[in-house]
């Protein structure tokens, strides 16, 4: 029993339930004062002491009930002993119409022989050979085996076996006795089935990995991410940019209700003497435009996708959004969106810049945008830069970002390395700080959102 709770604190903590060593000596000392022999109370103590978190309960009770099932070993009888030597040649003689393969199966099942370890072995190759999306269910499982091993053929040889053995003279009482035993040491087999199906789960359940909460995937690097939890971010960003665009929403009513103009209500109020007087707000709403400029390389590309799905999943909250990405070069995004559903927009954005080796050049892309869009920059303007600063060593054109800096209404930067990496190798961070509102680190997605929060929402 030690280890089987051993191995259920295990299955916890690969399912993400946070199980210290104190508490899983709290849990052996429980089962010491209050026993096991009770199930109830013997999973109470458990839960008691392992689990802490109300969320945590259904994870606790769905294991707790494969680990701690009342499992008693089958138990099959020999239906040869018993029979006399006439009775024993009519069922050799009957057995001889079946196949080798088939007569085997029924020479065991009658003589009462469980499966084998090897055959069970054999079982779980064949099964992981032909898997099925239905294989985690228990009971789907159990058909599976019983498929492989051909019960349903072994049935009706039996059925056969019988009417054979009738027809050569075996007497009611023996026949009944032989069904009534073959029926239960079906059973018997199909419980063994059932136990090494409840093995294997037990087995998987503490080899398998400790799934991380979307808290925790919020505070990784984004550089660290695997594709599945990339892509479960992307199904966090789009409720983060559902409350992010009602918060936008409900600061511009408030702009748009405004505070109270003393002036335009004097004036108002002079035809009536100031009696009554009409008070009037200052209607300000003054939705914010944006120009965002995005490095796709390597090692930006999840901090870029995740920072445009944001933006334009708000884009209902905003004047207007110019969208540009870049290696080497420069590409205008903005159609893209336009024309197609933001998470479509974003894959043919990087498709056309797709990842690899590239010689970021950021003086080169400055100067495009200073040729081709400079347009697009004024004093209503935000303007946002989510790059690393890393420039392989080109000319940085610092003073091209200044000029920028002068024409808009903010310049920021979202950076997700730290300042003291500012300047190292071919970082020119520390060339484009001083013309920078302000810079917002953007390792992970938590501080994405965070640097939008306080973008949009100052």
């Amino acid at each position: 029993m030690e280890d089987r709770t051993l191995q259920f604190i295990a299955a916890l903590r690969a399912q993400g339930v946070r199980v210290s060593l104190a508490e899983s000596a709290d849990a052996f000392q429980a089962m010491l004062h209050i026993g096991i022999q009770d199930r109830r109370h013997f999973r109470q103590s458990l839960r008691a002491t392992l689990i802490k978190d109300q969320r945590d309960i259904p994870i606790f009770e769905r294991l707790f009930e494969l680990f701690f099932q009342a499992e008693l070993p089958p138990s099959m009888q020999n239906l040869f002993s018993g029979l006399t030597e006439e009775e024993a040649s009519q069922i050799a003689e009957a057995l001889r119409q079946f196949a080798q393969d088939l007569r085997q199966r029924l020479e065991k099942l009658l003589r009462g022989e469980p499966l084998h370890p090897e055959e069970l072995t054999e079982l779980d190759r064949w099964l992981h050979a032909h898997p099925s999306p239905l294989d985690r269910n228990t009971e789907r499982l159990l058909q599976r085996y019983m498929q492989a091993l051909q019960f349903e053929e072994v049935q009706q040889a039996l059925e056969e076996l019988l009417q054979t053995l009738q027809e050569l003279g075996l007497n009611r009482q023996k026949l009944d006795q032989l069904r009534a035993g073959i029926q239960e040491n079906l059973a018997a087999l199909e419980e063994q089935l059932r136990q090494h199906i409840g093995e294997r789960q037990r087995r998987q359940a503490v080899q398998q990995r400790p799934q991380p909460s979307v808290g925790d995937l919020m505070q990784r690097p984004l550089q660290h991410l695997s594709p599945s939890e990339m892509e479960v971010l992307r199904k966090q960003t789009r409720r983060l940019a559902a409350a992010l665009r009602t918060r936008l929403a409900l600061r511009l009513q408030r702009a748009r209700n405004g505070k109270l103009d003393v002036k335009a209500t004097l004036r108002a109020s002079l035809k009536t003497g100031h009696v009554p007087m009409e008070l009037r707000f200052c209607d300000r709403t003054l939705k914010p435009k944006i120009v965002i400029l995005c490095d796709v390389s390597t090692s930006m590309r999840f901090c870029s996708e995740l920072m445009l799905s944001l933006l334009y999943s708000i884009q209902d909250q905003i004047t207007h959004t110019h969208a540009f990405a870049f290696i080497d070069h420069l590409e205008y995004i903005s159609p893209e969106f336009a024309r197609h559903p933001v998470q479509q927009a974003i894959e043919n954005v990087l498709q056309k810049l797709p990842p690899g080796y590239y010689n970021t050049d950021l003086g080169q892309v400055f100067g495009e945008l200073e040729r081709h869009f400079l347009y697009t920059l004024d004093r209503r303007t935000t303007f946002i830069v989510v790059g690393d600063g890393r420039n392989n060593y080109n000319l940085a054109r610092a003073d091209l970002l200044e000029r920028f800096q002068r024409r808009v209404r903010s310049l920021v930067w979202l950076n997700p390395e730290p300042p003291w990496m500012w300047g190292s190798g071919d970082s020119d961070m520390l060339a484009y700080f001083p013309y920078c509102s302000q810079v917002f680190p953007a390792a992970n997605l938590a501080q994405l959102v965070a640097a939008v929060d306080a973008i949009l929402l100052p």
